[in-house]
């Protein structure tokens, strides 16, 4: 999959600018980035739902504009907001999708079959889909998702709103697909936990590229270990705050402080050691290198994006 100097706007609004990627065959890829980055817009137009302003994209090795059936065929899309029917069931919504990708009736029904069995809902592919669970409506759209075959998979916040226990299962799934026949996944998610394990993460803000790079590549350039100490009074508390720039007060009454260089914990040991009661470090995580690159201030503006898309269409409906 390459991206080429895609950028778009939403009237006055900067969704993308200059963006490029190359995203390698059976690869998972995360994008990474704070509410109305872009994410959004950038996947629409991956998934031939949204022209680019300028850039170049090819997806499957077909062109997004000029072959976009071509694309369609071999992308699988699970959105963030269910797009299910839950009037009818389980088996009907997939059997539905087949038909849609042309699928023959046998390929079809053992397709089916082969999907269910992978999410676990076998044994409700005959119920409706309006008594399901939030769960188990995001395990049926994988299952829907992956009916025809597809080479790509996105994944626009695949897990949003649901238990760790079903995350951890729809993650089981999908890890388990793509060693199994090279599907390539490509994910946007808050949960960035998630997506330590996988092989690429672009972080965007503001509509750009900031960073790129495997999770242990950005860990070292962009995070930073601390050192977490329980403190023994709020005289020590005061004596570490005033010590060490950007040591900062946390939950239980203790100190958090950026532990830098090789030298910085045998140099704190010899100074406070026998004043403070606990020591705990941290290595640097990906959550800390994603704050450091996108600051640490809310993004209050939940639908920024989305609201500037509606927006867009809005005004090209009034033509």
């Amino acid at each position: 999959m390459l991206v080429n100097g895609v950028s778009l706007r939403y009237g006055s609004q900067i969704a993308l600018e200059d963006v490029s990627l190359r995203i390698a065959r059976g690869s998972s890829f995360a994008l990474l980035g704070p509410n109305g980055a872009g994410k959004t817009s950038l996947m629409s137009i991956l998934a031939t739902l949204r022209t680019a302003d300028m850039g170049k994209v090819l997806v499957a090795g077909h062109d997004v504009n000029r072959a976009a059936q071509k694309v369609r065929r071999s992308i699988g899309v699970v959105f963030q907001d269910s797009s299910l029917d839950d009037r009818l069931s389980a088996e009907e919504n997939l059997d539905f999708h087949g038909r849609v990708h042309g699928m023959p009736g046998k390929a079809r029904r053992a397709a089916i079959d082969r999907v269910l069995d992978l999410v676990e809902l076998s044994n409700w592919r005959e119920e409706p889909v309006r008594i399901f669970s939030g769960g188990m409506k995001r395990r049926l759209e994988i299952a829907r998702a992956l009916v025809h075959d597809p080479e790509i998979l996105f994944l626009d916040e695949p897990t949003v709103g649901l238990d760790a226990q079903t995350r951890d299962r729809i993650w089981t799934y999908l890890d388990g697909e793509r060693r199994r026949r090279g599907l390539t996944l490509l994910i946007t998610t808050h949960y960035i936990e998630e997506v330590d394990t996988a092989d690429c993460i672009c972080i965007i803000d503001k509509g750009r590229v900031i960073a790129e790079g495997s999770p242990a590549e950005l860990k070292h350039a962009y995070g930073k270990p601390y050192l977490h100490v329980v403190i023994a009074s709020p005289e020590v508390r005061e004596q570490l705050l005033n010590a060490y720039e950007g040591a900062e007060v946390i939950g239980n009454g203790g100190v958090s402080i950026p532990a830098d260089g090789e030298a910085f914990i045998p140099e704190f040991l010899a100074r406070f050691g026998s004043r403070v009661s606990e020591i705990r470090f941290e290595a640097p995580t990906l959550e800390a290198a994603f704050l450091n690159l996108t600051g640490r201030t809310l993004r209050e503006r939940f639908d920024g994006e989305r609201e500037a898309q509606r927006a867009a269409g809005v005004r090209a409906g009034q033509r």
